[in-house]
């Protein structure tokens, strides 16, 4: 055995050991930094209530912004033992976690609340619960992201025609194939250079979630925001090291997954409370702030359809979980 990997599994034997006499310091890596609206309402405050539910038995040691490890390597470096528990965002992480990579499919859900009711039930069982398992890990608890709206200059974007030819800044293949679908043309951008792609032209319009619009301006160079759409999702997930947690005490493994539904939530709604404040700011300052009408989002939807069907050409190609996790997806989501 190497010196790495003696390492790890010393770490691992060390954390095993702290969970067996009934108190443990977990360290916990993020990419976020204290003050993101996750971090706070989420990381952070399920740290802080599940202190407060086990009498401090369990604390932790936070590591944020990527001072634990790169977001890219968090998975790994929980699996190995590196870290006890981390947030990761699945997507960085999609050789391993293939199936979650469903949540970035467009037109199922409208919420944050929504989209996270159905996430955590997924975490809960099911293929995509084995695919974590398989991988290390054991979820706590996942949240998803507002879905993403359209930001755009000239004019509302309520039916597909008007999504011709208009350049639109997009994040990853899935979102490169909603702008697609609906004859637009998905162009790939760093964030800190949206605004100026907007500002000069280069730019038509923009798929952001809403709470994140204020970290870049997009607000002052967008005239037209959508409020009701769904152009795909993203999520994150709190993730515990498997032996870390299985030699916690059956009553502590309880409460860190009953604090983690209460987390996942309580996030949820600050986000989706923070979207509706921020529309009312935007409508207020004269930024027209609309809302798609049943037919525009039947029109738009069924456009997009083509995103699915893509994914389950890819995925199913190699993975005959991935037809089953899109139906569900679907029926939890629509719930």
């Amino acid at each position: 055995m190497n010196l790495f990997k003696s390492l790890i599994a010393g770490a691992v034997l060390l954390a095993g050991t702290t969970a067996q006499s009934h108190a443990a310091d977990l360290r916990l890596g993020d990419f976020q930094s204290t003050t993101h609206i996750v971090s706070v309402n989420g990381t952070q405050w399920w740290m802080d209530h599940v202190k407060e539910a086990t009498g401090g038995e369990v604390s932790f040691t936070h590591f944020p912004a990527e001072q634990g490890a790169k977001a890219k390597a968090l998975l790994e470096a929980v699996a190995n033992g590196i870290l006890d528990v981390a947030l990761i965002q699945p997507i960085y992480h999609s050789e391993k976690l293939p199936l979650w990579s469903v949540v970035g499919l467009p037109g199922f859900y409208e919420t944050a609340l929504q989209g996270t009711r159905a996430l955590q039930q997924m975490t809960r069982e099911g293929p995509t619960r084995e695919e974590l398992l398989a991988s290390g890990v054991v979820p706590i608890f996942a949240v998803a992201l507002p879905p993403y709206q359209v930001l755009s200059k000239a004019h509302r974007m309520g039916d597909p025609s008007d999504w011709t030819n208009m350049n639109i800044r997009t994040s990853g293949a899935a979102q490169a194939l909603i702008a697609q679908s609906l004859g637009g043309v998905g162009v790939s951008m760093p964030g800190p250079e949206v605004y100026t792609g907007v500002e000069r032209g280069r730019l038509d319009a923009v798929l952001f979630p809403l709470p994140s619009v204020p970290g870049y301006n997009l607000q002052e160079v967008s005239k037209h925001i959508s409020t009701n759409g769904s152009f795909g999702g993203s999520l994150l997930m709190l993730v515990m090291n498997k032996d870390v947690f299985e030699n916690l005490p059956a009553d502590t493994q309880a409460k860190l997954l009953e604090v983690g539904d209460a987390a996942a939530v309580n996030v949820s709604e600050v986000q989706d409370d923070q979207g509706a404040k921020l529309a009312e700011e935007w409508a207020a300052q004269g930024v027209d702030v609309y809302t798609f009408t049943d037919a525009e989002l039947e029109k738009i939807n069924g456009a997009m359809s083509a995103v699915s069907q893509d994914w389950l050409d890819r995925i199913g190609a190699h993975n005959d979980d991935a037809l089953p996790t899109l139906e569900r997806y679907r029926a939890l989501a629509a719930k």
